[in-house]
């Protein structure tokens, strides 16, 4: 099944989100079999990111929420919260890019 994973990040935390940014590349790099697709959302382009998109490849929403809570953002507590829906693909011939 298909997942969207809304991620939302406690305000204030630049330095934070700064701080580990590398280790959470390098985890959803980790996780790329899954996780196919993820990016950080702003308000506009040059902004600080106030949350993150993913599009989750698995089983239950169970092994979505256990996935997400090993990422480096979610567990250094930049998180504030999560959204996991359902996410019916149109236009199955389109690649996620």
């Amino acid at each position: 099944m298909l997942f969207a994973v809304l991620f939302t990040d406690k305000p204030g935390q630049a330095a934070l989100r700064a701080e580990h940014l590398n280790a959470h590349i390098e985890w959803v790099a980790q996780h790329q079999d899954c996780v196919l697709v993820a990016g950080s959302l702003r308000t506009e382009p040059e902004a600080v990111p106030q949350g993150g998109l993913w599009i989750v490849e698995a089983a239950s929403r169970a092994d979505v929420q256990a996935l997400l809570q090993t990422d480096p953002f979610w567990t250094c507590g930049l998180r504030a919260g999560v959204e996991i829906l359902h996410w019916s693909k149109a236009l199955e011939q389109r690649v996620l890019v």
